[in-house]
Order: C-alpha cells, then structure tokens, then sequence
C-alpha cells in the first residue's frame, strides 16, 4: 500500500520535468500549459482538462473542484476565493467569490450573554457559515471564458472522489491535530476516522461516495444544483441545526449569492506591472503595498543574504499591515480608500519612515487620501488552512486562484460530503473599538476581509511573467511579496523564490521568523539593527506559482507543502 501511495502522489509531479516537446505548432504559444496546486492529484486534474482541449478556466474550475476531494482541509465548494485571469493578452479580469455572511446577520452576530465571543469559542459551530461562493466564481468564469462544457471539467474530480484517493502525510496530520472539527458530525468521522476513533493511515485510499454523486449532480445541471435545490436545503439544515452554536442561515441566503467581477488593482514595481485583488481582499494593497515602500531601495544589490534586505522588508510590513487592519473590508459596505493607500506620493511618504540602519520605534496606520471619517483598527484572525493553484495553458491564458475554507476543515459541518467554511470568523467579532465602527465588522450580505492574494506579475516588456499566490492566513501576502522580490530583484526562478525562508511582521513590533531556516542566522544582526521582539516559530507556507522563461512555462510549488506543478 505504501509504495502504491508513494506512486500516486509522486507520480504527476515528476511530469513537470518532461513538459515541453508536445506541440511545436506555429499557432501556439506554449509548447504545452502548465497547473501547479498543493497537492498534485488537484494539479493532475486540472493538466488532464488541458490535454482534452480545455484553457485555462476549465482547468482551474477542474482543479478546485479535485481540491475539494483530496484536499479537504484547506478548500473547496464549500468555501470562497478570488481568482485573476489573463485572457492572454494582459487583460485581467478578476473574479470574487468571497464568501458572504446570511441576511439574518447583525454586527452582534458573535455576541452572547452580553459579551461578544472569541474564535476558539465558535469553532467548531454553526454560527462561523458564510455563503460559500466558490462554484458562482467559476460558473462566471467559466461562462466568460471556458472551452470545454461543464460537464466535462468535473471529471477528474468526480472519478477520485468515486474510485478512491490515499491519505497524504499532511491531511493525515491535519485529521489529528483537528479532530474535533475534521471528526465534528457523524459524517466526518465515518470518511476520515477508523472504529477505534483514529484517523485513518498514511496510504489508506479513501472514497467518498456521496460527493462524487452531488459532483455528478453539479456536472450535469451547472451551480445552480448547488445554490437551490436539495444542497440549499442541505447546507441551510446543517448551519440551522448545528450540534453546536446554529445560526439562522436560509435557502434563500444561497440562492442570492452572487459572485462578482471587481477591477483589478495593478501599479508598477522597477517597470514591473503588478496586479492583485480589489477589497474584500487585501492582497493587492498589501502586496502592492509593500514593494512600493521598498522601490526607493535598492534591494538588487543589498542581496537576499544581506540581514538589512530582511529589515527593510519587515519594516515595510509593519506599515502596510498597519494599514490593511485599519481600512480594509467589503467595498460594498464601506468606503475603502485603496487610491489614496496606493497614491504614489502616500507611499513615497510613509516610505521615508523606513531606515536602512535602524528600526522604527512603533508604527501606526497613516491617513491616505480619500479617508472618510473614523475608522477603529481591527486584526482580522485569519486562520491558516487555504489552497492556492496557477494554470497557464498554451495559449498563454493564466488563471491564478486563492480558495480556502478558512480553518482545517472549516466550521466542521458537512453537506454532500464537502465542508462548509467558517469563514465569517475573518470578521472582527467586535463591531466597534474606542468608540468608533470597525470597518470589518459583520452585516447581512457582507464579504469578510481576506488576505488571499492572487496576483499575476508582467515584465517590462509587457509579457506575463509570473503566476503566484499562497496560503497560510496573514502570511499570505508576506510569501508573496518575498516571491516577487525574489525573481525580480534578486533574478531567482520562482522555485528558488518560494523556497527562500520567511519573514513576518504584520504590524507591532513582534518579527516571527521561519524555523530552520537561514534566517535565525540573522538574528543578531536583526537585532542590532533595533528589532527586539524577534520570535521564531513553525510557519505555514505554502505558495504555488507558474513563471515564463525563455517562452517555456515552469511550474512551482512549495517545498514545505505536498504541492506539486504538472505539465499538460
């Protein structure tokens, strides 16, 4: 069984290295496309639409869709993303799928007994449910730009989910270290769990019946089997009569989900066009954010060993995060001021905060153009459980894709063998701080504040050069940014560029450097420097990207993740 699991896991991911003598066609322009997820049965699935004439769109719905089979922890249909697709001209469509909170839903949404709850105290439970938006993401997606039926991208999903896929190292991890929501209902415990309570062992192949069936359903009659019907009632039961913290969430709440075309956010970096997602993600701004502090500096020559490289991003950090908690949430909701926070002479302000020699004593959020009234400052408490996947195919078309379901296994509630998120927990709890409204806090129809942060990168020439996101909460925007500067200014492939070692300041003074690595080499420079609260811990990285190289797609993936790249 072992070595069978060793197979199907590794398997697909070695296709990457043998990806590009398919077709050398004059009309193409690509010699084969490219899919890099977490896990590379997902990336499998998506290079199996490629080969059957499917673009980038029918790959990207088929890989979340497998994702929702082999990767239930981290994402999936029952939860939300937001995805950027190149047309591959360098038009940017965007696409969000965020999830929303029930029209039942007060700012006192999480307040009991006179007092407003914490996250650890509605996880697992009803009450953390948000609309799940991810299948209305793709069907518009799809409608605008898919090439192959619906139908048939659920395929690949649908033949895993029916026939059978092994436990990974990394699910197995996550089915023991949170049992309490993987094992929450009866039907958790019955897919993932043996007699004897335990999760089931690395290698054991696992079907899921039920979800291949619902997916067979969705293949035949399009989403609106998912935001009507039978799984309507199923996902509104199973927030109603939660065995724990139920909340009012109704049929009615799906059927009027929408997912939402927003325009992209792209500014420049060093000549480099770099576009991001609009609020309720806060990806781009603090992506964009980041580099735009750092422009001034020249982060070529200083080098990716240069412990004041490392300083210069964490100060940076500290401001944009600052930032992101106090302005960033539902631009339907509240006014967001990203021009003013992206305004070239706001950055070049706030950039002149930053020394290369010393560290700034506090930080605080600035006041951007365009900011009406008081606003509170409010972490979000993102949770680390998300999945991000890049396909490219040959026609240059890139969709680059963040999903998530929030924490491991979400609210631990099911429907139809999938899990729902817990997303509304990326609301702050608590509506109002110093007397002001939090401009995250929880209303009827509104998308939580995300820090999901897909983004597609072009040269100066105006090619596309790299495809990339990540998962791990907050962090993600951090990996991102640190991936972006390494392939710009310090000429890395994106391969390297993942793998260099994290770190992460979002906001304050505490500096959490990745464990293990290189970096705590640095400490003592670090904190020669002034940055005293240095922590080192365990991170949750897991980053996926596609790049451009000398007109050939390559695949990357996170070497701390399961994630693999697979050539059409």
């Amino acid at each position: 069984m072992l070595i069978r699991y060793v197979l199907l896991f590794f398997a697909p991911a070695l296709l990457a290295g043998s990806a590009y003598a398919r077709d050398t066609s004059p009309d193409t322009r690509f010699d084969a496309g490219m899919v890099s997820a977490a896990d590379p049965r997902a990336a499998e699935a998506g290079a199996q639409v490629l080969r059957a004439g499917g673009g980038a769109a029918d790959g990207a719905l088929a890989t979340l869709v497998a994702l929702t089979v082999v990767e239930p922890q981290s994402s999936g249909i029952g939860g939300g993303g937001f995805l950027l697709f190149d047309d591959g001209t360098g038009k940017v469509d965007t696409f969000d799928g965020r999830e929303t909170a029930p029209a039942a839903a007060t700012p006192d949404w999480f307040k009991a007994d006179g007092q407003y709850l914490t996250m650890s105290q509605v996880i697992p439970g009803g009450i953390t449910v948000g609309i799940p938006g991810n299948l209305a993401l793709m069907a518009q997606a799809h409608a605008l730009h898919g090439k192959l039926p619906w139908r048939d991208v659920f395929q690949p999903a649908i033949r895993l989910a029916r026939d059978g896929f092994a436990v990974t190292p990394r699910l197995h991890d996550f089915l023991t270290r949170s049992k309490g929501r993987a094992g929450f209902t009866e039907a958790g415990r019955r897919l993932y769990y043996g007699t004897d309570g335990e999760p089931l062992p690395v290698g054991t192949v696992i079907r899921n019946p039920h979800l291949a069936a619902f997916l067979t359903q969705l293949a035949n009659k399009g989403s609106k089997a998912f935001y009507s019907g039978k799984n309507a009632r199923k996902v509104a039961d199973a927030v109603t009569h939660a065995p724990r913290l139920p909340a009012p969430l109704s049929v009615g709440d799906l059927g009027a989900y929408r997912a939402k075309q927003r325009a992209p956010i792209c500014r420049t970096y060093r000549a480099w066009r770099v576009c991001g997602m609009a609020p309720p993600s806060s990806g781009a701004t603090t992506v964009i954010g980041i580099l735009g502090l750092l422009e001034r500096f020249d982060m070529g020559s200083l080098g990716k060993d240069n412990p004041v490289s490392w300083h210069l991003m964490v100060e940076a950090m500290r401001l944009t995060y600052a930032d992101r908690d106090r302005y960033l949430a539902d631009p339907d909701f509240v006014s967001v001021p990203v021009a003013g926070l992206l305004a070239p002479e706001y950055i070049a302000a706030r950039s002149q905060l930053i020394a290369p020699d010393r560290t700034m004593a506090e930080v605080a959020p600035g006041v951007p153009p365009g900011v009406v009234g008081a606003h509170a400052d409010a972490p979000s408490g993102e949770v680390p459980s998300t999945s991000h996947f890049v396909v490219v195919d040959r026609q240059g078309r890139a969709a680059s894709l963040t999903s998530t379901i929030e924490g491991p296994f979400g609210s631990g509630l099911m429907a139809n063998g999938y899990y729902l998120n817990n997303q509304l927990t990326d609301f702050s709890m608590v509506p109002e701080r110093d007397g002001n409204l939090v401009a995250n806090r929880v209303e009827a129809g509104k998308r939580p504040l995300s820090s999901m942060s897909p983004t597609l990168v072009y040269s100066p020439d105006g090619k596309l050069r790299l495809a990339i996101g990540a998962a791990g909460g907050k962090t993600i925007p951090a990996q991102v940014t640190k991936a972006i500067i390494g392939v710009i200014d310090w000429n890395l492939s994106a391969q390297d560029a993942i793998t260099l070692p994290l770190i992460y300041a979002p906001g304050g003074n505490t500096v959490t450097i990745e464990q293990g690595s290189a970096l705590e080499a640095m400490i003592p420079a670090l904190k020669a420097l002034g940055h005293a609260d240095i922590r080192v811990a365990s991170l949750p990285l897991k980053t996926n990207a596609v790049e451009v190289v000398g007109g050939r797609l390559v695949g990357a993936a996170d070497p701390r993740s399961e994630g693999g790249a697979v050539s059409q």
